[in-house]
């Protein structure tokens, strides 16, 4: 393969060190992907429901929308490999050791049987990881028309396609009445979380789905969404971005921040308690 001219190798490193326009590129990426879901979502498609080995689901949305992100993401970043959650399910997933330290990690269609069962808690998530750490994010929820974005060294945003408004959020004080806890809809250990949170004061409990359950945190709408499960690093890497640059957190239950780079096998996370405060010192 001929070696790349220094002018490409030029946009490319500005364009790595100008996040917050990646981060818009990367928005308009997801908005796309998210048109793709959507018309199976609405019926102009079947959907053409399939089981995974790990007896999850998986349609055609998802398959045709991570492809659409992949070529996408390698127009504007050749250099970057791309992990998705369908490439690594039929064993196609790219090494990440020779990236100086870069990578996207993508799920293109998160929450996939809420979509399936026709719920609107399903998003397309697009992560950017440096040396193990989430700095780029971008969450669509294209049933809702809502979208979440943030970026190291940058600010988190909310867009509303009803509004074509775009709102900077932030995380909130801890509330005096008390927490607001956010659990899954279909996953969990109550027996755990209902452990977990005798030590704080909790004020209610709402049910999200997909990785909307860590950017309602974000835009200061709950406070705390503690994990007691199996998850993916796709499931968790662009809400962590948003979290992060919402002034919020994701950590392990000892209180360590999450790292990405698949070293599990499975690229499973860790149990995790995503919140906007720095819990393990309460």
């Amino acid at each position: 393969m001929p070696a790349k001219s220094t002018a490409a190798l030029t946009a490319e490193n500005k364009l790595l060190q100008n996040l917050g326009a990646l981060n818009n590129m990367v928005k308009r990426i997801a908005i796309e992907a998210g048109e793709i879901t959507l018309k199976y979502f609405d019926g102009l498609e079947d959907m053409q429901v399939d089981t995974k080995s790990d007896d999850s689901p998986v349609t055609l949305a998802d398959r045709e929308a991570e492809v659409f992100i992949q070529n996408s993401l390698e127009k504007i970043l050749p250099d970057i490999p791309v992990i998705g959650e369908e490439s690594v399910s039929l064993g196609q997933c790219k090494g990440v050791s020779d990236t100086h330290g870069y990578f996207w990690l993508v799920d293109p269609l998160d929450g996939t049987r809420e979509f399936v069962g026709g719920g609107e808690d399903f998003t397309v998530n697009i992560g950017l990881i440096k040396d193990g750490q989430p700095i780029l994010g971008v969450v669509y929820a294209p049933a809702r028309g809502e979208l979440y974005a943030g970026y190291e060294g940058g600010q988190a945003t909310r867009w509303m396609e009803d509004s074509d408004s775009e709102k900077l959020i932030t995380v909130r004080d801890w509330p005096s009445e008390g927490l607001t806890v956010v659990t899954s809809k279909n996953h969990g250990d109550q027996t755990r979380l209902n452990d977990f949170l005798e030590q704080f004061k909790v004020n209610k409990v709402t049910k999200h789905g997909s990785s909307l359950k860590m950017c309602v945190i974000a835009a200061g709408r709950a406070d705390i969404y503690p994990r007691f499960g199996p998850t993916c690093e796709w499931d968790t890497a662009a809400a962590d971005a948003v979290l992060r640059a919402a002034g919020g957190m994701i950590t392990d239950i000892d209180g360590k921040a999450l790292e990405y780079g698949g070293a599990d096998p499975k690229w499973l996370n860790p149990e995790f308690i995503a919140s906007s405060f720095a819990w393990f010192d309460v």
